[in-house]
């Protein structure tokens, strides 16, 4: 017979080592699956310095944290370990706050200028290989 322990693992929730994390993304956005403002992976958020009144729970207070400077929705969803859409949710309420602000990503031109060069990308794959 196995014995499941339950643990608190970081800053997360009740952790099982067999089942994962216990409280399921769904209900840390309350059932929210659609945030009320747009966020792209690429957007950047950083904390205004306003304490928020009303978002106040621990994965709110989690991603405010990690929002001291300029970070992208994708790095903070890593982060925290949730879905992008969950993350998106929360972030959402914190600009709703006034607790954070967000920039979306710089539009790239079509022209010659913005054409992928192959060496710089041939280099990071190299470099990924290398640490893989």
């Amino acid at each position: 017979m196995t014995v499941r322990r339950l643990r608190r693992q970081g800053g997360e929730p009740w952790y099982d080592d067999a089942a994962g994390r216990l409280v399921r993304p769904y209900t840390i956005s309350n059932g929210r699956t659609r945030p009320t403002a747009h966020f792209d992976l690429l957007t950047m958020v950083m904390a205004t310095g306003r304490r928020p009144v009303s978002c106040q729970g621990p994965e709110h207070a989690q991603v405010l944290g990690l929002c001291g400077g300029p970070v992208s929705v994708a790095e903070i969803a890593a982060h925290i370990r949730l879905p992008a859409v969950v993350t998106k949710v929360l972030l959402a309420d914190l600009v709703d706050c006034g607790a954070i602000t967000a920039r979306a990503p710089a539009a790239v031109s079509a022209g010659p200028a913005s054409r992928t060069d192959r060496a710089l990308l041939e280099a990071v794959l190299n470099g990924l290989r290398k640490r893989l």
